[in-house]
């Protein structure tokens, strides 16, 4: 296994790069608003959209530096997510690290393979019977689908949250494990660790 330095030096660079350039802009919309006819509001949703931009490039790198002790495949996670983003299929992917899931999920299939990008996309294509529940990882290996995980009940009244996000967020709120999901209907892609949900851009 990788070590957890989490030393991704490029995209540590353009992340601090994009940093430099929201306090350069904000500077700028700071200074110009000595002047009378300065309008900040134009300014305001430029300057939010970088945020979120920002959000989304931290969120894929400390994704990378939270994956690379537990498996070596990411690259392979990678391209999987990349590719049913494009598709907009959905899929649920749990990353096992230190805590053990029994306790928590109801078992699905066992599969016990290596992990690929198209065994994963294969087990997540609509109408294969296995692609409504959760794939479970260990390691570098697919150990099982169609898991059923428990929802969050922090989330009940929020529409925004299908089911499999709020199962994503449940389970990282009973232990360590880091939930990958890909969403049906817009294609996003976010992770779930510790209960919360982080957007990521495309891998």
């Amino acid at each position: 296994m990788n070590d957890a330095n989490c030393d991704f030096s490029p995209m540590r660079q353009r992340l601090k790069e994009d940093m430099r350039q929201v306090i350069t802009t904000l500077q700028d919309n700071l200074e110009a608003m000595d002047d009378e006819d300065y309008c900040l509001l134009g300014n305001i949703e430029k300057v939010k959209d970088r945020f979120v931009h920002i959000e989304m490039k931290a969120a894929t790198f400390y994704l990378n530096c939270y994956l690379s002790p537990f498996t070596d495949k990411y690259p392979e996670l990678s391209r999987c997510l990349q590719n049913m983003s494009n598709s907009r299929h959905g899929g649920l992917i749990v990353i096992t690290r230190e805590d053990s899931l029994d306790s928590f999920i109801q078992p699905g299939i066992s599969i016990g393979a290596e992990l690929t990008h198209s065994l994963l996309e294969s087990i997540f294509f609509p109408g294969n019977p296995l692609h409504d529940g959760a794939v479970i990882v260990r390691l570098n290996q697919i150990d099982s689908a169609a898991n059923v995980l428990p929802l969050s009940d922090r989330y009940t009244g929020d529409k925004k949250l299908g089911t499999r996000h709020r199962a994503a967020l449940g389970l990282s709120e009973r232990c360590d494990a880091l939930v990958l999901v890909v969403s049906e209907e817009t294609g996003k892609v976010s992770f779930a660790l510790n209960g919360e949900l982080y957007p990521i851009t495309a891998p």
